[in-house]
């Protein structure tokens, strides 16, 4: 339960943050991001990048089967 969770949130940081970045491309913002680019349109994007990252890594991480991993290291 909790891996699915945890790989959702994942998938929706990444999927969120791409939207948002192809949105502001054409003008368009969703409004619950709006407050990422009151500092300026640079932290904007880098928050955005930062949510596409975090979304990535967190996925890559979850889906890990570290036990595997580690029997296969030895």
């Amino acid at each position: 339960m909790q891996k699915s969770i945890l790989t959702l949130i994942g998938f929706l940081l990444f999927v969120f943050g791409f939207l948002s970045i192809v949105l502001s491309m054409i003008g368009v913002q969703l409004a619950w991001l709006a407050w990422l680019d009151i500092p300026g349109p640079l932290f904007g994007f880098l928050s955005r990048l930062g949510m596409i990252l975090a979304g990535i890594i967190m996925v890559l991480l979850v889906q890990t089967d570290w036990k595997r991993e580690r029997a296969e290291s030895r």
